[in-house]
């Protein structure tokens, strides 16, 4: 029985030092659960598209024009292989692109049989934004043609984000009719 006690208190002596020597666990921290999407500005307007929805952001591509087509649909450029339709999303607004030509981008939508690359002034990548920071209304300075392709925002520090519904995009009759009538 000795020897056992002897080896129960090694075991115990040991357990105790292990327990001193440990590390903490880190802080329990309340967080606030997070809104993504892919940020990206147009006619000055700072706008996220929810993650999923754009398959890809590339810089603008050489495209060939197209005859009979509403100005706005830019030409189809060739990307891998698949041709990709080029629609110059400020001007379908009414507006212009007012970026610098260098950060100008597509972005690539591929969704509902539809695929087409939004040509918008600037992409700023990951944007993510607390979900207590969602905006219950849209101000009165976002211009009447951007309303109905706006699903809420959020409120950055310097400005809102509004956050962009692609599907209104791709449902409107005037985006699906690019012929010229």
């Amino acid at each position: 029985m000795p020897e056992e006690q002897a080896a129960f208190s090694a075991l115990q002596s040991l357990a105790q030092k292990s327990w001193a020597s440990a590390q903490q666990l880190p802080a329990q921290i309340d967080t606030t659960p997070q809104w993504s999407g892919v940020g990206f500005s147009l006619m000055g307007i700072q706008f996220v598209v929810p993650m999923g929805e754009i398959a890809e952001m590339l810089e603008v591509p050489g495209f060939t024009r197209l005859p009979g087509v509403q100005p706005w649909v830019k030409g189809v450029a060739n990307v891998r292989g698949r041709l990709l339709p080029v629609f110059d999303l400020a001007e379908f607004f009414g507006g212009h692109l007012t970026g610098n030509k260098k950060q100008q981008r597509i972005l690539v939508l591929d969704a509902s049989s539809i695929y087409s690359g939004l040509w918008v002034d600037r992409v700023y990548g990951m944007q993510h934004f607390s979900v207590d920071t969602k905006i219950q209304s849209i101000p009165d300075d976002v211009p009447g043609v951007l309303r109905p392709f706006i699903a809420g925002g959020y409120q950055a520090t310097d400005k809102p984000w509004f956050v962009f519904n692609p599907k209104a995009l791709i449902d409107d009759a005037r985006f699906l009719d690019a012929a010229l009538n």
